[in-house]
């Protein structure tokens, strides 16, 4: 039987009996080398999708009728134009028809694109859940009479990717959510009266808390939590944080957390480095600069940039400033070769078909990767600034050169002096033919074929002994 959701005023034998419950103190002490195994899948993988999906999602951008705008995040609709909790479940539950084996689209796509891990919307802001919660029944099992968290999760599972829940610590549905308190963080009733009386900011984390507890404990391995988002004064503490990390690590021994339950800086528009140079691990394993790639990674920064394909999260209809596939591809290098993830997102439809605009860009990053797999996966940042022409990775005795503009000489050169080149060739020759190398005082160049293979990205691996 489903708790309902906790009322304006809780009992006080119940309130005097949570008070008195032990808090759990983070104590996730590593070693450099016990962190480093839990993070190695993550710093191979590079590459992974991410997902928000929701009831915004059938409303499509569009809020009785009158397109919402053209740009910017539709999973805020609610907040965008207003709406109560009721007016907006009103609107947006008729329009959310999830079909059947959405799920598994969703992961073939992710596969085919060369991802390895696919984060996914477990709740957005709005408060709906698309697990199954015995805490509300604002919840997919509640409204379509079934647990899409563990459909997505199976179908990831069975592609052979890392699941990643997000989860929001923002709810703009649950009537103790304080959103007085939380004066720092958007909300639809920002500077309107509750309507449901005085809230007691204290029940809704315990309501949070729950709920992160269903999520770990119910879905099997759980690789990535990916909580959104904190700003100064609603932050930390305020969340309890240090309990609910300490819960991921209890329950979940493996898992990788974002830090998003802290405060973040404020996005740079020009340049999102702010958010390597603040990390502190004691908050989380990564940060996230989003829809913007730092100019530069930073040594010992674990990070990963979170970006849409137009402007939007959840999907929007009226959205088509679609990013092209040259673009999606050459911020992946980018960011890889600075030693960053990328983590892309898709925003399917209220029934959970994904726009054939993401499918086919899904699909070019997957042939692209098919043949360039190797100078992303597994890589590090480059050891050289980054060239004119393009970017660098690496791995251990090899260098590859991801060449954005082809030299128009035939000649391509690297600073790799100091190395002793054993060969170069292109990785889209399956022969593996080796290209002419010289050495010279301060460089090395590499006579490659007066055609680009790659309109996109072509990379030549470099293999070299010291």
């Amino acid at each position: 039987m489903k708790h309902a959701i906790y009322p304006a005023t809780l009992c006080l034998a119940t309130m005097l009996a949570l008070a008195q419950l032990p808090a759990e103190r983070v104590c996730h002490a590593e070693t450099k080398e016990q962190r480093d195994a839990r993070m190695d899948w993550w710093r191979q993988a590079r590459f992974g999708m991410f997902v928000h999906w929701g009831l915004y999602s059938g409303l499509a951008g569009t809020w009785k009728d009158k397109p919402v705008g053209t740009r910017g995040g539709m999973e805020w609709i609610q907040q965008r134009v207003g709406a109560d909790t009721y007016e907006y479940a009103h609107e947006a539950v008729p329009r959310f028809h999830p079909k059947e084996g959405f799920a598994t689209e969703w992961a073939k796509l992710a596969r085919e694109a060369g991802c390895r891990y696919v984060v996914f919307t477990t709740k957005h802001h709005d408060g709906f859940c698309l697990f199954d919660s015995q805490y509300t029944t604002y919840d997919a099992r509640d409204l379509v009479g079934r647990d899409l968290c563990r459909e997505i999760t199976d179908a990831v599972r069975a592609e052979g990717l890392k699941v990643g829940f997000y989860h929001s610590v923002i709810d703009w549905h649950h009537p103790q959510y304080d959103y007085d308190k939380a004066n720092r963080l958007p909300h639809p009733l920002r500077g309107k009266p509750s309507p449901n009386g005085p809230r007691n900011h204290d029940i809704y984390v315990d309501y949070l808390h729950h709920q992160a507890k269903e999520l770990f404990s119910n879905y099997g391995p759980v690789d990535i939590i990916w909580w959104d988002y904190s700003k100064e004064g609603n932050e930390g503490p305020f969340w309890r944080a240090e309990e609910l990390m300490a819960m991921a690590h209890k329950l979940q021994p493996a898992i990788i957390s974002n830090n998003r339950l802290y405060h973040i800086p404020d996005i740079e528009k020009e340049d999102s480095s702010g958010r390597l140079r603040t990390w502190k691990p004691e908050q989380g394993d990564f940060t996230t600069p989003e829809q913007t790639i730092p100019a530069t990674g930073i040594p010992g920064v674990d990070w990963e940039v979170c970006m849409t394909m137009n402007t939007t999260w959840g999907y929007s209809e009226h959205d088509d400033a679609w990013k092209p596939t040259q673009t999606l591809i050459r911020n992946l290098v980018d960011i890889v070769s600075k030693g960053g993830n990328y983590l892309l997102n898709i925003g399917p439809k209220g029934d959970g078909s994904i726009p054939e605009q993401s499918i086919t860009s899904m699909q070019e990053i997957g042939q692209w990767m098919a043949t360039n797999g190797e100078a992303i996966y597994g890589t590090t940042a480059s050891p050289f600034d980054k060239p004119a022409w393009g970017r660098y990775t690496a791995k251990p005795g090899r260098l590859f050169a991801h060449v954005f503009d082809w030299p128009q000489d035939g000649v391509l050169k690297i600073p790799a002096s100091d190395r002793k080149i054993a060969r170069a060739y292109l990785l889209a020759d399956s022969d593996k033919k080796p290209l002419k190398v010289e050495a010279a005082a301060n460089d090395v160049t590499i006579a490659v074929p007066a055609q680009a293979p790659d309109e996109n990205v072509s990379v030549i691996a470099v293999e070299y002994v010291k």
